[in-house]
Formats: structure tokens, sequence, C-alpha cells
């Protein structure tokens, strides 16, 4: 059997124990404030980040991964052992990280390494990475853990409620004035990812009303289909994940285990604290 080792970047959002018991290398985003750069693993976290965000009253810029970094991943999972890797990048529509690895591939001319666009992010992302790692511990080849893939890709889902346009006004992507009016009239965009990008779908009042609207898009979504997988998707706001969670569980036949990921700060920083989604995963 080839060993086929997993690796992605930190916008997969996985949280550190089921990316430690797949054994998945995950290549950490940077995160600069000024003359400060962070590791978006194990030296910040999605709470760190708004407190300094706040107190600086300005966002920080994120870079992806060099390819050196890369290219220490491929070779450390080589000396372990891997025959081959597959490694899976955020979506390439937004971040620099797959041409990152691209580059790292060539490093090795006669080494086995496929680099996946994933055409996604954070928990969409992160189950593609975690069902490809599944894959490869049950002993299947290269070639059914890339069809997988691509099969999860097409039937992912995502809707996410924005609390505020505070943080989108301070990144240059709203204006100051349009957020100002948005939060005065309690609106709140709901967000959703389209060819590789999260787009604005369509404005709501309050933020129950966008939470009604959330369990109407699933609805929509998965039709008739039963779901395989749900991760729910929260920046600093956990209780508002759970709350949701629980609301979809009494409307729909959900998964046993549901995964909680962060966005962490390689995208949160884009998004603003208090966001609260979903990914399902419906079946083929």
């Amino acid at each position: 059997m080839t060993e086929i080792a997993i690796i992605t970047d930190s916008d997969s959002s996985i949280p550190m124990p089921l990316a430690e018991k797949y054994k998945i290398q995950q290549i950490p985003i940077s995160i600069h404030f000024d003359d400060e750069t962070f590791s978006a693993i194990g030296e910040i976290n999605d709470l760190e980040l708004f407190e300094i965000i706040d107190k600086k009253n300005k966002l920080p810029t994120t870079s992806a991964p060099p390819p050196s970094s890369f290219e220490q991943a491929f070779q450390s999972a080589f000396s372990s052992g891997a025959e081959s890797i597959i490694c899976i990048t955020v979506s390439s529509k937004i971040s620099a990280t797959y041409n990152a690895a691209l580059s790292a591939a060539e490093s090795f001319p006669d080494r086995d390494i496929t680099i996946i666009d994933s055409l996604t992010l954070c928990a969409g992302q992160g189950i593609m990475v975690l069902e490809a790692a599944k894959k490869a511990r049950d002993g299947g080849n290269k070639e059914e853990i890339l069809a997988l893939i691509n099969s999860i890709r097409e039937r992912l889902h995502v809707f996410a409620v924005l609390p505020t346009l505070k943080y989108l006004a301070m990144g240059g992507r709203v204006g100051k004035l349009a957020a100002g009016f948005a939060d005065a009239f309690n609106v709140k965009p709901i967000l959703t990812a389209k060819e590789g990008k999260l787009e604005l779908l369509e404005k709501v009042r309050t933020q129950k009303k966008a939470e009604i609207r959330l369990l109407e898009l699933m609805k929509e979504a998965i039709k008739d289909k039963k779901i395989e997988q749900i991760a729910m998707i929260h920046v600093n706001n956990l209780s508002g994940a759970e709350d949701l969670y629980a609301k979809m569980k009494s409307l729909f036949e959900c998964p046993e285990k549901v995964i909680y990921a962060d966005f962490t700060p390689g995208l949160s920083v884009h998004a603003g604290s208090g966001v609260v989604g979903y990914f399902i995963l419906t079946e083929r």
C-alpha cells in the first residue's frame, strides 16, 4: 500500500486535535501588524487577533506561506515514509497559497506530489482535507482520493451571517458611512461561497431574522438529500454557533458528530468578529 501524506494550510480551520489524529500538516498563514508578524498556528488566535485590532483600530495584512514552508513540509513527509503527497490549499481566488505550493513541488521533480486548489476555504476546505486523510488512512489510492475531493467540492454548501460591517469598513471593503447605516439599522449581511470566494448573498434586518434565513437556505441547499457532515464556523462566537446548530438539529436530520471550527486569523480578519455560519456536505 502506498503511503500518502495529506498536507494543507491553516485556512482549512481544522481543529488541532483532528489534525493530529489524522496526521495532517497545516502550513500557517502569516498575520502582519506593522513590524510584528504572527503565525496563524500557535502564535495568535481569533480572540487575540481582534483584541489587537480593536486596540490599534486597524486591520493587519495577511500573507500566504512562502514556497520554502511547503518544501519543508514535503521533505518532512517523505522523510517520514510517505511515497506520495496530496496538498490541498485554500482557494486560489483569495490567496497565493496554491501558487506557493505549486512552486514548492517543482523542487521535487522526481517525487509524486499533487497540488489541489480546493476552490473553497475554512471548514469547507477542512472537510475536504479530513475526508482525504481518512481515505488515505483506510488504504485508498491516489485516484480514489482525488475523485473523492472532486465529489466533495460539488456537494459543499456554506452560509454565514456577519453581525457588523465595522471590520469590512476598516479594510475598505465597504464605505464607513454605509457600514454605519447598516449597523444603525441592524442590517445583517449573509455570505456564501461562489467560484472560490466568499460573497455577499443578501442582507437581512436583525440577527434573529438572519438566523431564520440561514435555516431556510439550509433547507434549499439540502433539498431531499441527507447531510453527511456539518461544520459550524464562527469568529469568537462559539455560543452563537452552538445555538444555531441546536436550531438546525430541531429542523433537520443531522449527523451525530459536528465540527466546531474557528475561522482562524488568516480568514477572520477579512470577515470580522462575531461571524457565525455553517458548511454542510450533502450525500452524493
